[in-house]
């Protein structure tokens, strides 16, 4: 993993704590979503399908951070809709940051520069920024133009004052490998950001873009190609080796749902943050009433393209934890990952 070191060992300790008390379903990473509302129309997602009295709830701070003390998970992304619409969420941060949950603001950077005033830096923090693309790609998939200048220059203003900041790329059947390798040189070269994170494009299924998500064949010959030629090893890639061996078809995997569980205005979503077959009030009746058995490819034809971090990223992690020679593997490119200067 590219995680700073001190993240790392807190994670590996918490995945040995829950192997200890002999538990077979734990979270990784909560994935919360305090509000569905958006500044921004993007074709991969269906978010603001909502009706509009869905769209103007808020969800409160206490509830926020009592969903993500009552799962447990180390880690949490604070997505939606725009978080930073939220008029609370530097308190939510702060509050999370407070009990040493280490929070990734996932944010499509509109509102960024103008809220940076609202938070501190803290190793507990970082700024998860989308970007699709460069320029012409990013706005064109997110509807808008000038975002990805505006992202840019945001990126620019929260590295200079001392923010973590991390990227978050989607790509689509329309991407080759020579466009993955243009945004991700530009992401680690250029800008420098801290980490990056990447996944294929899921065709999720309230997206108004129906047209151009991958198919698991298309996803494992676009980054193997993308991959070659050491690309692996310069860039600060924010995922286990084992997960980018499975983008790659070197191994594969069954989906780990339950890893990332999503909380959001209507409660715990079944199973993942891309499917939605129901809610349920508390994370004991997520884990415990949802029969994870019947979810992943080969199983529910909805997930027969899926090849999300969200669902197979716990998988890898899980299985690194499992195997000595994976765990050193691990440790080693940790170790080895070029920092950003």
């Amino acid at each position: 993993m590219a995680m700073p070191l001190r993240q790392t060992l807190r994670v590996s300790t918490y995945l040995m704590q829950q192997k200890l008390k002999r538990r077979d379903k734990f979270p990784l990473i909560v994935e919360l979503e305090p509000l569905f509302a958006c500044n921004l129309k993007c074709e991969g997602c269906g978010k603001i399908q909502h009706p509009a009295g869905v769209l103007k709830q808020r969800m409160p701070v206490a509830q926020a951070v009592g969903a993500v003390l009552e799962c447990g998970a180390p880690m949490v992304s604070i997505a939606g809709g725009e978080p930073l619409m939220h008029p609370q969420i530097d308190e939510i941060v702060r509050q999370l940051v407070a009990r040493r949950k280490y929070v990734f603001l996932c944010t499509n950077a509109l509102l960024m520069r103008k809220k940076l005033d609202l938070f501190t830096p803290s190793p507990f923090f970082t700024f998860a920024v989308h970007i699709d693309g460069l320029e012409q790609r990013h706005d064109e998939s997110v509807a808008k133009e000038g975002t990805f200048a505006e992202a840019v220059e945001a990126i620019k203003e929260a590295k200079r004052r001392g923010f973590r900041v991390t990227t978050n790329s989607t790509f689509f059947n329309t991407d080759t490998p020579q466009t993955v390798v243009e945004v991700l040189d530009f992401l680690n070269d250029e800008l420098k950001v801290d980490e990056m994170m990447i996944s294929p494009a899921y065709a999720y299924e309230k997206a108004p873009d129906q047209e151009h998500f991958l198919g698991v064949e298309q996803t494992r010959e676009l980054f193997r190609q993308a991959f070659s030629g050491g690309n692996r090893r310069r860039w600060r890639l924010n995922h286990s080796p084992l997960f980018l061996d499975f983008l790659e078809g070197k191994v594969d995997f069954e989906c780990t749902a339950w890893g990332i569980p999503n909380y959001s205005l209507f409660g715990w979503q079944r199973p993942c943050y891309l499917m939605a077959d129901g809610y349920v009030p508390t994370y004991r009746e997520l884990i415990e009433k949802t029969d994870w058995d019947k979810y992943g490819r080969g199983r529910d034809p909805r997930c027969d393209n899926c090849m999300a971090h969200c669902g197979y990223e716990p998988t890898a992690v899980l299985a690194t934890m499992g195997s000595l020679k994976e765990t050193i593997r691990a440790a080693r490119e940790t170790l080895a990952a070029p920092k950003a200067v």
